[in-house]
C-alpha cells in the first residue's frame, strides 16, 4: 500500500472510531466507552475554535501539580496528555485515561495559537472545579477530581484573560 493510502485509511479508522465512542475526542476515547478508569470531559465556552485542545493529567499533590512532564516521566510519577484538534463545530467530549481509580488533577487548555507553549494573553485553560482563575497560579484543589473504578464525567468551562481581572469564562451571548 503506498503511503499516502495508508495514511488515509488510518485517519479513515480514527473517525470511524471517533464516532463509535459518541464523538468522543482524542487517542484515549476507547477507554470513556470501554469502562475506564477515565474522565469523560465536556468542554463548554470556548472563545473559538481555533488550535488545538489538551487535557493534561497530574499527581494530586502540591509537589507536582503542573511541574515540568519531562520530569514527572523521568521520576515514574503520573502524567499523561491528550491533544486534539479543536473541532469546527458541535459538542466538544475528550477523554483522558487514567492508571488507576484514585485522585488526579486535571488541567484543561486551549492552545489557540498553535504553539507548544501556554500562551497567557491568548490561549484558555479550565479545571474541573470551575472556579474563576484570576491572574495567579491555580490552586491544586481546583484542578483535583476523583476517578473510581469506571469513568467519571466532569465539565470544564474554558477561561480566558480578560482585562485586569484576569482569566474568566467568556460571557453568555
Amino acid at each position: 500500500m503506498r503511503p499516502v493510502l495508508a495514511i488515509g485509511a488510518l485517519i479513515a479508522a480514527v473517525s470511524t472510531m471517533v464516532s463509535a465512542q459518541g464523538g468522543v475526542l482524542g487517542g484515549d476515547a476507547i477507554a470513556c466507552s470501554t469502562g475506564g478508569p477515565a474522565i469523560r470531559v465536556h468542554v463548554i465556552g470556548l472563545k473559538d475554535r481555533s488550535g488545538e485542545l489538551k487535557l493534561e493529567l497530574y499527581p494530586a499533590n502540591e509537589e507536582d501539580f503542573l511541574k515540568d512532564d519531562h520530569d514527572l516521566i523521568k521520576q515514574g510519577k503520573v502524567f499523561r496528555r491528550v491533544t486534539v484538534p479543536t473541532p469546527a463545530s458541535g459538542d466538544l467530549t475528550m477523554c483522558i485515561r487514567v492508571p488507576h481509580a484514585g485522585r488526579y488533577a486535571l488541567l484543561f487548555t486551549h492552545n489557540r495559537d498553535g504553539r507548544n507553549k501556554f500562551n497567557f494573553w491568548s490561549d484558555g485553560a479550565g479545571f474541573p472545579s470551575n472556579q474563576r482563575l484570576g491572574r495567579s497560579r491555580p490552586n491544586l484543589s481546583q484542578a483535583v477530581i476523583d476517578v473510581p473504578a469506571g469513568v467519571v464525567t466532569t465539565n470544564i468551562r474554558a477561561q480566558y484573560l480578560r482585562g485586569l481581572g484576569g482569566f474568566s469564562p467568556m460571557k453568555a451571548n
